[in-house]
């Protein structure tokens, strides 16, 4: 891997600012991200025993939660378990490697929970809106297909980020990062060579990731509309009101995502790192509570499955 050099000397790390300087503010910090990291851990985890244990959840649309609950998990574990290191460790230095693997798993990830939930609107969409036509749009062919091609593309457009940020040099006068993580803009904006081919990329990268976004709010209004035509008026309330909670969880992400990158680097700012928190620890915790326990069959599965395990420790 390049090193950005002055003087003949690497940059073999850079130094995390983290949140906040203040220690008794860390320490506040430091307890909230350890518990909210052992919750979204918790519950995701439980989606995907629940429905890889109970036949009656195979379906499309548990496919692409298990998958999304798993990608959930490395996502916050890539960026919250560094934090709490650093915090116990008291030492707020990445390595260069580690930093670009954490840069590449961030990026990843982000693009596959965006994939993953266009897939899990589009199934509803079609559930809701052509449910005579369900089974052979969403065939277990496609999804399958849907998937793979889900986890490939967030894994090349993940490569060719890093790609062009390993390309950069950086002056060992200035390894700095204004964050608890290694943010491909902070890393732009501490470069010692031109960085206009990584911008022009992130553009196009931010025009990605806006259109899954735009395509799973259109799915979401086209199935409001027509939940408001079921005539039974409780039906109609329970219906819509799921419908809001998925689309509320999709704009939370979406747009706390796209507050932070749709900008220069130059500008970030503080508020930018309150959006980063809310997309990267808050809505992955928040998304098993609104797509899954919220839904009468995962908590009749997830009934069944704490029913057999005290049926099994009972015979012991």
């Amino acid at each position: 891997m390049s090193r950005g050099k002055e003087n003949g000397t690497g940059v073999t790390e850079f130094l995390l600012l983290g949140i906040t300087s203040d220690p008794e503010q860390q320490q506040v910090l430091f307890w909230l991200f350890l518990c909210m990291y052992l919750v979204t851990v918790a519950r995701n985890t439980l989606i995907i025993l629940v429905i890889g244990s109970d036949p009656h959840l195979h379906t499309p649309m548990y496919l692409f939660l298990t998958n999304l609950s798993f990608a959930d998990i490395c996502f916050t574990t890539n960026l919250i378990l560094k934090l709490l290191v650093s915090h116990v460790a008291g030492t707020w230095t990445i390595s260069y490697p580690h930093c670009l693997t954490q840069l590449y798993f961030l990026i990843s990830f982000a693009n596959l929970d965006t994939f993953l939930l266009e897939a899990m609107a589009l199934d509803r969409y079609v559930a809701i809106c052509h449910p005579l036509w369900y089974h052979t749009i969403i065939s277990p062919q496609l999804c399958r297909g849907l998937t793979t091609l889900t986890w490939t593309c967030s894994g090349l457009i993940a490569l060719v980020h890093t790609f062009l940020v390993n390309r950069l040099t950086f002056c060992s006068s200035a390894r700095e990062i204004a964050h608890f993580y290694c943010n491909a803009y902070l890393l732009m904006k501490i470069a010692c060579s031109d960085t206009r081919v990584n911008q022009h990329v992130f553009l196009g990268a931010v025009v990605l990731f806006v259109a899954p976004c735009a395509l799973i709010v259109v799915s979401y209004i086209r199935i409001a509309a027509a939940v408001l035509r079921i005539p039974s008026t409780p039906g109609r309330c329970k219906a819509f009101s799921t419908c809001i909670a998925h689309l509320s969880v999709v704009t939370l992400f979406c747009g706390t995502v796209l507050r932070v990158y749709i900008r220069p680097p130059n500008s970030f700012s503080a508020q930018d790192t309150v959006a980063t928190i809310m997309y990267t620890v808050v809505t992955p915790m928040l998304i098993p509570f609104i797509y899954s326990l919220r839904n009468q069959d995962m908590k009749k599965a997830v009934r069944r499955l704490f029913s057999r395990g005290s049926k099994s420790s009972k015979r012991w």
